[in-house]
């Protein structure tokens, strides 16, 4: 897992999706995600995108993850956490 700093510094500023971050930090962390159908199993409204992205939804959507995972290596690098809105803003295939 890369940037985990990233979510300890986005919790800090929004305490309220705190522990929906950890759980979800501690799930990835320990999870063996070969494929998307792996990720798709745990998370159902997870969202695919090209190059290995991923879109989570956290505490009901309120907020979203954009992660990139390298499911050969195991490697998932945290590329964005954010409102649902500041979400819209970005494109989140690039970023």
């Amino acid at each position: 897992m890369i940037a985990k700093s990233t979510l300890r510094e986005f919790w800090v500023r929004h305490s309220d999706c705190e522990e929906q971050l950890k759980c979800w930090y501690k799930e990835a962390h320990e999870a063996e995600w070969k494929k998307p159908r792996n990720i798709k199993k745990d998370y159902p409204s997870a969202r695919f995108l090209n190059d290995n992205r991923v879109v989570f939804n956290i505490k009901g959507n309120n907020y979203r993850l954009v992660v990139v995972i390298n499911y050969d290596y195991g490697i998932v690098w945290i590329r964005f956490i954010g409102t649902h809105a500041q979400h819209d803003k970005i494109d989140a295939s690039t970023i």
